[in-house]
């Protein structure tokens, strides 16, 4: 989504009016419907003042094109500036220009990652060069109109308060420096002539428009490309924070010892990408000969990986890079380099099938580790035995003597990359208050089926595409076809409509079979893997009532275990296992509301719920 978009001529005049930065935010809010902080409306003001000085050459054509804040689609991420234009040959060009108010930056030992000073001290951060390549490198990666109509995309990075000190063009960043060069105060005359290599003539052919516009390409699935990362080859792209989690724990795991032992804690939502630096990560460490395991309590995100690699490694090498969270009970102290524990808000406390087995998985995991990393968001606690929170992971990383970091991952990759939908979505099921009270749909596909026959048909259309598409329930069905398999388990009987859970089919494998898409998920299927698009059956456990949102566990089905013992539970805390109850029935709609990258369709067993939920969409 493009947020300012004009000619070079009308940018100088818009810059002259001294209301840039006003223009810039009034378009920012009509587009985006959001504001943004004063830091960010001042450093537009300063820097287009800076972009002005650059442009002004009439060797730039007046009509070549200026875009400002270019969403990237798919992603929570924006392109500060971008010129575009036509070389002497008439080939289309985007010159990609990153930003920064910098005056002062440190050097560190991790690739692409410098230091410098936010408003509250300073901290690691992408290397300019590296951030403005990688935003070229996601545009390339999502928009076919770019590659197959032969756009070239040239980054850079413009410092224009950073007088040279040799952090920023230090040759330990010479990769980045060469694929994005970076421009200091001092360099204004050498941007203006990077611009005039690939904008000479002006932007006829609407480029920005076209890209904005442009087909966009499926999108990668972490297990599809997982063969391909495990041979060596790069399929992600790891963006701001994602690139600093990662960089951070590789120099972790890789310092750890026997008397240096460290435990690092990263925070995120739903599609942020916690996945994709975990599997990215265990890949690096694994190349640089050290003992590691990924590891998870959900059995089916294994089950997806075990099977994509299923030919290429041996099945003991498989089992042995892939493991779940119960396998630590007996293990021998730090024998692992580095544990990878993703999903991590799913640990419970006992292992085994009946909960019998060791004293904590948390503790059993830094006990078995030199170096432990956490991925966790608590919002994804579904059952009364998920103990994976930040508090539960300092107290037992404190006892082992381990040294604890803190990280946090926001970029936000699923749901078309749109903050805005997770926000109104935590929300509308009051798991959290936010700003976002309403939500436009454009921003990503979400949709209300007063009718679940209606809800199944558009999901085996979007599945016809690439088998990318599957319905999911809340767990208020008893699973009756276990035992008998003429039984219908979902039956919705004023809609003529009946399905049956996967479990019993294909287990851990059901989202990828295409067969699957006729039968219904349910939280413990789904949870931890991701889908294009995703229909969600909200059952009568969670309905709105006068606008408060209710949850009843005794609408759940008998043969769910999520909330297993909270009769008991209440009878030595009736208050606080009521709000546990609670939360664990929101924060299960909101995992499986999350799981689709492109969108959400919803059907409500509940009309009042529905009507509710219709009245808020914008």
């Amino acid at each position: 989504m493009l947020v300012y978009q004009a000619t070079k001529a009308a940018f100088l005049n818009d810059v002259l009016t001294n209301n840039i930065d006003g223009i810039i935010l009034k378009a920012f809010e009509n587009k985006l419907q959001r504001t943004v902080s004063k830091n960010e409306i001042g450093s537009w003001r300063n820097s287009m003042m800076y972009m002005n000085n650059i442009l002004i050459d009439n060797g730039i054509p007046g009509d070549s094109g200026v875009a400002i804040e270019f969403l990237i689609p798919q992603t929570s991420k924006r392109v500060d500036f971008i010129l575009t234009g036509r070389d002497d040959r008439d080939i289309d060009h985007a010159v990609i220009i990153e930003l920064k108010q910098w005056q002062k930056a440190g050097l560190t030992d991790k690739d692409g990652v410098v230091t410098t000073r936010f408003q509250h001290g300073e901290q690691e951060t992408n290397h300019p060069s590296y951030q403005a390549w990688s935003y070229a490198a996601l545009i390339n990666s999502f928009n076919a109109t770019v590659y197959e109509e032969n756009i070239q995309l040239n980054p850079c990075a413009y410092l224009h308060n950073y007088a040279d000190d040799g952090v920023i063009t230090n040759k330990f960043y010479s990769e980045y420096l060469e694929k994005a060069p970076a421009f200091l105060k001092d360099d204004a005359l050498k941007l203006r002539e990077f611009i005039k290599q690939f904008v000479k003539r002006g932007d006829r052919s609407n480029i920005m428009y076209r890209i904005d516009h442009g087909r966009i390409k499926p999108s990668k699935s972490l297990a599809d490309s997982l063969v391909s990362m495990i041979k060596g080859n790069q399929e992600f792209v790891m963006i701001d924070d994602q690139k600093i989690v990662y960089e951070e724990a590789l120099a972790l795991a890789k310092k750890s010892r026997i008397d240096n032992k460290n435990v690092l804690i990263v925070e995120g939502g739903p599609g942020t990408g916690k996945t994709v630096v975990a599997v990215n990560l265990l890949v690096a460490l694994i190349k640089a000969s050290l003992v590691a395991q990924y590891v998870t309590k959900n059995a089916a995100p294994r089950a997806v990986y075990q099977s994509k690699l299923t030919g290429t490694l041996k099945q003991t090498e498989i089992s042995n890079m892939f493991v779940g969270s119960g396998s630590y009970t007996k293990c021998q102290k730090n024998i692992f380099d580095a544990l990878i524990v993703d999903e991590a808000h799913r640990l419970n406390e006992k292992s085994g099938m009946f909960k019998n087995l060791g004293e904590n998985q948390i503790k059993e995991i830094i006990n078995a580790s030199k170096f432990s990393v956490f991925f966790i968001d608590e919002n994804q606690k579904v059952t009364t035995s998920d103990i994976g929170e930040k508090e539960e992971i300092t107290k037992w990383a404190k006892k082992e003597g381990c040294n604890i970091y803190n990280l946090e991952l926001s970029s936000q990759f699923r749901c078309n990359g749109s903050d805005g939908y997770l926000a109104w979505l935590d929300n509308i099921l009051q798991i959290k208050e936010t700003a976002n009270s309403t939500f436009d749909n454009q921003e990503f596909d979400f949709k209300i089926f007063s009718s679940p026959t209606e809800l199944r048909e558009a999901i085996f259309e979007k599945n016809k595409i690439n088998n990318k598409a599957r319905l999911v329930a809340g767990y208020c069905w008893d699973w009756i076809s276990k035992s008998n398999k003429t039984l219908y388990d979902i039956v919705i009987s004023e809609d003529n409509f009946r399905m049956r859970w996967n479990l019993a089919s294909d287990g851990s494998l059901w989202i990828m079979k295409p067969e699957s898409v006729n039968e219904i998920g349910c939280i413990h299927t789904c949870q931890g893997l991701e889908v294009d698009y995703i229909g969600v059956i909200v059952g009568p456990d969670f309905v709105i009532r006068g606008g408060r949102a209710i949850t009843n566990p005794e609408k759940r089905a008998r043969t769910d275990a999520s909330l297993k013992g909270y009769r008991g539970m209440m009878l030595k805390d009736k208050e606080g296992t009521l709000n546990l109850v609670d939360k664990i029935i929101k924060n299960t709609y909101r995992t499986l509301m999350t799981r689709g990258m492109k969108g959400c369709y919803v059907y409500f067993t509940d009309k009042e719920t529905e009507q509710y939920f219709r009245s808020i969409l914008k």
